[in-house]
């Protein structure tokens, strides 16, 4: 098979792959700082507070849309288009958290606005799956063993010993013997 039908494959993995990388690491930078005043004698309190902290739904969508760019991999035909619908999905879910969030004027925009850059890039990689996957090129099945062959044939000498016999082949080790000669 040649090169190019190959290219958007590559593309799409490596955009999604990206995206979720990238909505990953926003989401685990300072989004928030909480200062909590207290009594006279106490210093105020500032609690540094996370896009995982304040949306604990956005780091675990980043991880399922990485393994989903693995996926694409693994995957064809119909399977394929389904899993690029299902990360058109996180793709767009990952961008409406991102945006809800930048709306806050308490968050800094920043890391929001890369969560929704990073989701804009899943979403992309999963439209592009959808509509063209089941074209694209799958794994080979040069690995794959057909129906009616046989397993491989085994050795007929040992190559290690039964845990039941353990004892006694460390004993004809001590003996200066192969236990596996026979």
């Amino acid at each position: 098979m040649s090169v190019a039908p190959r290219r958007p494959l590559t593309y799409a993995v490596l955009l999604c792959l990206a995206g979720a990388a990238l909505v990953l690491f926003a989401a685990t930078r300072v989004w928030q700082l909480e200062v909590t005043v207290r009594p006279a004698p106490l210093p105020p309190i500032e609690q540094e507070r996370s896009g995982g902290s304040l949306m604990p739904w956005l780091p675990a969508l980043a991880v399922v849309a990485l393994a989903g760019g693995g996926a694409m991999l693994a995957t064809r035909g119909l399977l394929r288009r389904l899993l690029g619908g299902l990360l058109l999905v996180i793709g767009t879910a990952l961008v409406a958290g991102g945006a809800v969030a930048a709306t806050n004027p308490d968050v800094d925009r920043l890391w929001p606005l890369l969560c929704v850059l990073g989701g804009l890039a899943v979403a992309a990689a999963g439209a592009a799956t959808a509509a063209r996957g089941h074209r694209w090129p799958a794994m080979g099945a040069r690995y794959e063993r057909a129906a009616g062959t046989p397993p491989p044939a085994v050795s007929s000498r040992p190559e290690r010993v039964e845990a039941a016999g353990t004892r006694d082949a460390w004993d004809a080790l001590d003996r200066g013997e192969d236990p596996t000669a026979g």
